[in-house]
């Protein structure tokens, strides 16, 4: 198995306030919405899409119900600690819940985190200690 991942599906509790987070929130453009569920531009970069939560559950053979944090989380990385503060501000503005306001990293990077509205993580970060990351902006 290589190191990739082809998509990336977030199971949603209400599909409308996902569509609206993501796309009047953060900007993303919808390429497909098949009802049941969503797929957004990639942009160059994987997939991402929503799925009825409780479809997604029963698809992989799962409870719906799962709580407290997954040990997943999505990361954003931009070139600028002012970009990361702007991405920030825009999510939060949309609705999210940040966790972690952007700041300085114990790793000497730059970044914050925030929950969208179903609670999935997102960390939004920035280092000047390399050229070869992978950039999302």
């Amino acid at each position: 198995m290589k190191a990739h991942v082809s998509s990336i599906l977030l199971g949603v509790r209400d599909m409308e306030r996902a569509k609206q987070f993501y796309t009047e929130g953060l900007g993303w453009k919808i390429q497909s919405d098949f009802g049941i569920s969503v797929f957004f531009a990639p942009d160059g970069a994987s997939p991402v899409g929503f799925y009825a939560r409780e479809g997604l559950a029963d698809q992989v053979g799962t409870d719906p119900e799962g709580s407290g944090f997954s040990g997943l989380v999505l990361t954003y990385v931009v070139r600028s600690q002012t970009r990361a503060d702007e991405i920030m501000a825009e999510a939060q503005k949309a609705g999210a819940t940040v966790l972690k306001p952007a700041g300085a990293l114990s790793w000497g990077g730059y970044g914050g985190t925030f929950a969208d509205p179903d609670g999935y993580i997102w960390s939004v970060g920035y280092s000047a200690q390399g050229t070869d990351q992978p950039y999302a902006e």
